[in-house]
């Protein structure tokens, strides 16, 4: 289950696109939108919690949480997802 902050946050960064372009602030872009696609896709793969997604010189990194097996630790994975 997602935490209500990564919710909450997610929702303040797509807020920008309820914004006409000519409303946002020059030279910033909607950053969240560019690995939502790729972070959907490594939480889907891994079965883990995203922690974060952040585009990189032309990728996404993305981190997740994948549950232990058993009771074994969680994990901390990053995947380096190419931009589309």
């Amino acid at each position: 289950m997602s935490s209500p902050f990564l919710i909450a946050a997610a929702a303040a960064s797509l807020a920008a696109f309820a914004q006409p372009a000519a409303d946002r602030p020059t030279g910033v872009l909607p950053a969240a939108a560019d690995c939502s696609e790729a972070a959907r896709q490594v939480v889907s793969d891994t079965g883990g919690e995203l922690l974060s997604a952040q585009p990189r010189n032309g990728v996404c990194v993305v981190t997740v949480l994948v549950p232990g097996k058993g009771s074994a630790r969680p994990r901390k994975v990053t995947v380096r997802v190419p931009m589309q």
